[in-house]
């Protein structure tokens, strides 16, 4: 319940009627005391009413105006922030495929467990999300341009395929390129519906080797930021990961560092994983973070709801003690 921004505050007024029915109440019933006690006979009032009322006689009356109250507070129309669905918005979720993704550091390996925590993310967003898919290795591709048909989505996700090398700012780029794509076929509108880009990787850039180059990751995220499309990056992998490449074992730790600045520079938010649980976790944040946003709506319903119950329950205790209504 709010007691703030009403929209329409001028029934607010009325709590003055309500107090005038209340200091009205209390001086009749003082007054009705002093009547009895002026012009009865004590004596005799003692031998026939020897019982005084008590403060319950001014319970339905006390309900009946406190129900007034609320339903005065309805009548102004309270407001309250409220969660609601996003019913526009576009999602680039970007998959690194690497073959650094072979590793088994995270059960059954990092691609396995990627693919099936990317799955229950398309399936958890809102219905009103255009999601898009982008897998990045040594080149990034659209696999999906922004849709909301989830099914296409996921299958594209199951077919992704290793590959060498890690182009971060190219996946960048061309995820930016697919929602500037969409926005302008979508048109009609004086202002683009809000984006984002969700970036799973598990190892540093190494093409162009170096993040700050006109195609490195830095750069890219630099130009999300001037687009107003943050980035939230996830690390996904442990310090320990290795895959085996042409019979040698080779070192593939995750890059938190690199990551981490990529989404500070887009005004994104950065996040770890290192097991599919974890990965799940991260997702479902991102779920409520970009699925939803806080609208300004009527939050009168919960005041309509006490007035009514305490009028009624005035009413009733009117009836059970008084045997007439108050």
């Amino acid at each position: 319940m709010s007691l703030s921004q009403f929209a329409s505050p001028w029934w607010l007024v009325f709590l003055a009627v309500v107090a005038a029915l209340a200091a009205g109440y209390v001086y009749i019933q003082r007054r009705r005391q002093k009547h009895v006690l002026r012009f009865a006979n004590m004596e005799l009032l003692e031998k026939v009413a020897p019982k005084r009322p008590n403060l319950t006689r001014h319970i339905p009356t006390a309900l009946v105006l406190a129900g007034l109250l609320f339903l005065t507070v309805a009548l102004a129309g309270p407001t309250a922030d409220k969660r609601v669905p996003r019913n526009r918005a576009t999602v680039v979720l970007v998959i690194d495929v690497s073959l650094s993704m072979k590793a088994t550091d995270v059960e059954p390996s990092r691609i396995a467990a990627a693919q099936e925590a990317a799955k229950s993310f398309a399936d958890g967003l809102t219905p009103g999300i255009n999601l898009g898919l982008v897998a990045f290795a040594g080149t990034a591709s659209v696999l999906v341009s922004p849709t909301p048909n989830r099914e296409e989505t996921k299958a594209a996700i199951e077919n992704l395929e290793l590959s060498e090398r890690t182009a971060t700012g190219e996946a960048i780029f061309t995820s930016l390129q697919s929602i500037d794509t969409l926005a302008a076929v979508l048109g009609g509108s004086d202002q683009a519906p809000p984006a984002r880009i969700v970036l799973l990787s598990d190892g540093k850039q190494t093409v162009p080797e170096s993040p700050t180059d006109p195609r490195g990751g830095f750069t890219a995220a630099r130009l999300a930021k001037e687009k107003a499309v943050p980035i939230s990056t996830i690390s996904f992998g442990t310090s320990y990961g290795t895959v085996s490449i042409n019979g040698d074992r080779i070192p593939v730790p995750v890059d938190d560092p690199s990551l981490r600045e990529i989404a500070n520079l887009s005004g994104g938010g950065f996040f770890t994983a290192s097991s599919l649980e974890e990965l799940r976790d991260v997702y479902d944040t991102l779920e409520e973070q970009i699925g939803f946003e806080n609208a300004r709506g009527d939050a009168s319903r919960p005041w309509l709801i006490l007035g009514v119950l305490f009028i009624s329950g005035g009413l009733g205790s009117a009836l059970v003690l008084r045997q007439r209504l108050p």
